[in-house]
């Protein structure tokens, strides 16, 4: 008994302890001084970008990108707008701001768009691309555009957006940014044109540089990713932290690979325009406190008078893995569901269904609840058989324990022989919550990761299942809850163990009234359903007339 115990504590406590590391892993080792950045110079362009070389030279790191001394102003920016996606794109080409109509930065202010890309002091995040090589524009070189606003028209599906720029030299380059309606995806091409008397050759490189949120933000309770992915065959999901990016420099050589910027519901990627085409992709901390992941594209090669192209694609958006899994191998896996992923994916898709069955996320989590609760029924009925067989023998084991207070081996000899004689497994209460924690986990993530659930109306004042309860409600109910379920259980045995139990509701009412209130909701209804399980089971035992009075 007293081991049931121990273990049902452990068990539950490991819910909050794997939380807790996970948001310990981020956050709590320092982090490294940056490196000196090593002076940009005139013959070294790839390093004053902080590229990796197109020579076999030691590539460097840039000096501070953040603020270049010819800084557009706002008016000097060009505005391309569509249904779904606002952008700003400075006079080098780089999307330096882009804001997500459907997605709201919040509920009390529905009329402002989320914020993903931005070159604020609140925020860095921006898409530089450009042309190494042979008299090649980077995005530090002055591009021209015919407007200053490009706007998606009624009737119209695509939007071309042409920039150009002319080289001193004949070297003529037209960066078009091509827009869908209702998606994300942004085809970029580069277009060259070589009126030299000479060959020309280059690669298009596309970065995406942010800074580190947690040094301007601080910690958060809950934690999620945001950091560098990097894609190959080989591993469809590296995750590159800030931390490792000052660590080590990455340059590698990948066939169907795919390079991101990933946060909490959002991500801003590199998608080759042709799996088949090896890239070169690299990673780049810089002194400023600014970090870059990209790629660069195969040599492009041209005659005197020869046109050719270099294109490849850019996600802005959400996570939604409905969009990003045909847009490239391993790209849904940017939803970070963890090491669960193989029981998170089949949940998400089961709320999914039940979503377009009920029309509202809040329903579909309760149904989903009862799903799995169907699914463990005989496993946890045991537990629950095994439990109340334990509270009808309670009055024996507590006469037990005071004949053997003083010999601990004719204790567990005596309470080990009621066990075999009553057919009780001590162990047995505890299982079935031992194999639904990862479960449990599972949908933490499912419900924390998923941006299909951020801001999803539920019923009453519930109106984001992605924050806390702002009354607190359903915490205090769970609580409520938890504490029903120990009524309904044997008592511990020992002292110290009932005072732990009779506490853990009262932790857990305070851990979760920070979580997310979809998430809070599944937890309440899985105990009221244990609750009536629990309590039809006892009942069932009790008119089968188990043995309540026997003697030890």
């Amino acid at each position: 008994m007293d081991t049931q115990r121990l273990i049902l504590i452990v068990a539950l406590s490991l819910v909050c302890v794997m939380l807790w590391d996970a948001w310990q892993r981020d956050y709590a080792a320092p982090r490294p001084e940056p490196r000196p950045a090593i002076p940009a110079t005139a013959d070294n362009t790839e390093e004053a970008l902080g590229l990796p070389p197109v020579r076999s030279q030691e590539p460097g790191l840039p000096g501070d990108d953040r603020a270049p001394a010819t800084a557009p102003a706002e008016a000097r920016l060009i505005s391309i707008e569509t249904d779904v996606l606002r952008l700003k794109i400075d006079q080098g080409g780089a999307i330096v701001a882009a804001e997500l109509p459907a997605y709201p930065v919040s509920l009390k202010y529905p009329e402002q768009p989320f914020t993903l890309l931005d070159q604020s002091s609140r925020l860095y995040h921006v898409i530089q691309s450009g042309i190494v090589g042979s008299s090649g524009p980077t995005h530090k070189d002055r591009f021209v555009a015919a407007r200053t606003a490009y706007a998606l028209q009624d009737g119209q599906d695509t939007l071309q957006v042409p920039l150009t720029w002319q080289s001193g030299d004949g070297v003529s380059v037209t960066r078009i940014f091509e827009l869908t309606r209702g998606a994300y995806l942004i085809k970029l091409r580069h277009i060259i044109e070589n009126g030299t008397g000479s060959d020309w050759q280059g690669q298009q490189y596309v970065q995406l540089k942010r800074d580190d949120p947690s040094s301007r933000e601080g910690r958060t309770l809950l934690y999620t990713y945001t950091g560098a992915v990097l894609s190959s065959p080989d591993n469809r999901y590296e995750k590159l932290s800030f931390g490792d990016l000052e660590d080590q420099q990455t340059d590698a050589d990948i066939v169907n690979g795919w390079a991101a910027m990933i946060q909490h519901y959002f991500l801003t990627a590199l998608l080759p325009d042709s799996p088949q085409a090896s890239y070169r992709y690299y990673t780049r901390a810089f002194a400023d406190g600014l970090y870059s992941i990209g790629g660069i594209s195969p040599l492009l090669r041209l005659g005197p008078g020869e046109q050719g192209e270099l294109s490849a694609r850019l996600y802005v958006g959400p996570k939604v893995q409905a969009d990003l899994e045909p847009l490239a191998d391993g790209l849904e896996l940017t939803v970070d569901y963890g090491m669960l992923w193989f029981l998170a994916k089949p949940l998400f898709w089961c709320l999914e269904k039940l979503y377009e069955l009920t029309g509202n996320w809040g329903w579909a989590i309760i149904l989903v609840t009862v799903l799995l609760k169907l699914l463990f029924y005989q496993l946890s009925a045991a537990g629950y058989r095994s439990m109340a067989k334990m509270r009808q023998v309670q009055p024996r084991l507590m006469s037990i324990r005071e004949r053997y207070k003083d010999d601990r081996s004719g204790l567990q000899q005596a309470m080990m022989k009621l066990y075999k004689e009553e057919k009780i497994n001590p162990f047995g209460g505890c299982f079935p919550i031992l194999v639904q924690i990862p479960v449990f986990l599972a949908l933490y993530w499912v419900l924390l990761e998923s941006v299909e659930l951020r801001q999803a109306d539920f019923i009453f004042w519930l109106n984001d299942l992605s924050s806390k309860d702002p009354f607190f409600v359903l915490p205090i109910i769970m609580g409520a809850t938890m504490l029903v379920q120990q009524r309904l259980n044997p008592a511990p045995l020992d002292p110290m163990q009932e005072k732990v139990m009779k506490a853990l509701p009262f932790i857990f009412t305070v851990f979760f009234a920070f979580f997310p209130s979809g998430l809070v909701l599944y937890w309440v209804t899985n105990n009221v359903l244990s609750i009536a399980q629990q309590w039809l089971i006892t009942r069932r035992l009790e008119k089968e007339g188990l043995s309540t009075g026997k003697s030890a």
